[in-house]
């Protein structure tokens, strides 16, 4: 089971709604105003409840904004009534923040994610902006979301077998990109097909330049994907698919899903990669027994769309991450 937890400010509430799958949905919040807190601008949300207790907590920002900014994900979580204390995610952007724990009473928070073990009960979030672009939380559209996850993957519920469906999402491959960064870049290459997707067309060298992550020596960072595709007027959020259910909804109203997927050696037939730790691809579609894909790491064009065995791509993505980047055109942000 998961809960995604959002709240927006400046944004037409019906356009975001109808970009969460209803399974996963929670209420739209009324955003709360952002606090000034030396340097920093600080938005608190939550307390939040998961319908059952979350292992893995992934946050994202959407600020739709070019302004330059940093931000840091601050999350506490509650067992048995009592609070744990803060622990910070990874920055992203230029600025320093103060020092915050990245682990601390079961709460780790990695990169991206903030994993709960034991998992918590309830949870509390704080964003932090800094940066010449901080004071855009006043002014500016932004959606802030959490996704809860208990852990427990449901391939029974496969999200089929419906009416095939395939959204017509443009072809780039990452291997035509200079060889310095060719491997690198499935993530950035990825979104940028999602974007122009929506008509918003970004080059991929734009977009990696944009996610690059300089203290991790890392193109694939989940959230700075999401705070890229804002910076281009595009509102996105991270969600962890606990089941097929989701991934056909958002399929059959047109939201192609960046999914991060890993496998090993003969696990997924006709990938370009043999075996990979961590990959981002667009899934566009399904058709029976098949799940339709562009995979950027396709070695030419023509070669990006793929027909992949829905039963081997869910043990690459649903059972090992299931994480997926959602991406919408908001045309009522005011």
């Amino acid at each position: 089971m998961t809960d995604l937890f959002a709240v927006a400010a400046r944004l037409d509430p019906s356009t975001v709604i109808a970009a969460i799958p209803p399974p996963v949905r929670r209420a739209l919040e009324r955003a709360p105003v952002p606090r000034r807190q030396d340097d920093d601008v600080v938005l608190e949300l939550g307390p939040w409840t998961p319908r059952a207790p979350a292992r893995q907590l992934l946050p994202s920002l959407a600020l739709l904004t070019r302004e330059p900014y940093s931000v840091r994900f601050e999350l506490a979580g509650r067992r048995d009534d009592a609070w744990s204390p803060w622990v910070g995610t990874a920055t992203l952007g230029d600025d320093v923040f103060a020092p915050l724990a990245a682990a601390v009473d079961g709460l780790k928070a990695d990169i991206d994610e903030i994993e709960a073990t034991p998992p918590v009960d309830a949870v509390r979030l704080r964003v932090r902006v800094g940066g010449a672009g901080r004071d855009a939380m006043f002014h500016a559209p932004w959606l802030v979301t959490l996704s809860a996850w208990d852990g427990v993957v449901d391939l029974a519920k496969d999200g089929g077998p419906g009416v095939a469906v395939r959204l017509a999402v443009p072809v780039r491959t990452q291997m035509e990109e200079p060889a310095a960064v060719r491997s690198r870049i499935c993530s950035p290459t990825s979104v940028g097909m999602a974007l122009e997707y929506l008509g918003c067309a970004v080059p991929t060298l734009v977009l990696a330049g944009a996610v690059f992550h300089p203290p991790t020596d890392r193109y694939g960072v989940w959230p700075a994907a999401v705070r890229t595709a804002a910076a281009h007027g595009v509102a996105g959020y991270l969600l962890r698919f606990p089941s097929w259910d989701e991934a056909a909804w958002c399929l059959d109203r047109g939201l192609p899903i960046v999914a991060s997927v890993r496998f090993g050696p003969g696990e997924l037939t006709n990938a370009p990669l043999a075996d990979t730790p961590g990959h981002l691809v667009v899934i566009t579609g399904l058709d029976g027994d098949e799940v339709l894909v562009n995979d950027p790491a396709a070695p030419t064009v023509d070669s990006v769309a793929r027909r992949y065995r829905r039963h081997e791509f869910a043990r690459a993505w649903l059972d090992r991450s299931g994480v997926g980047y959602i991406f919408f055109a908001p045309p009522g942000a005011r």
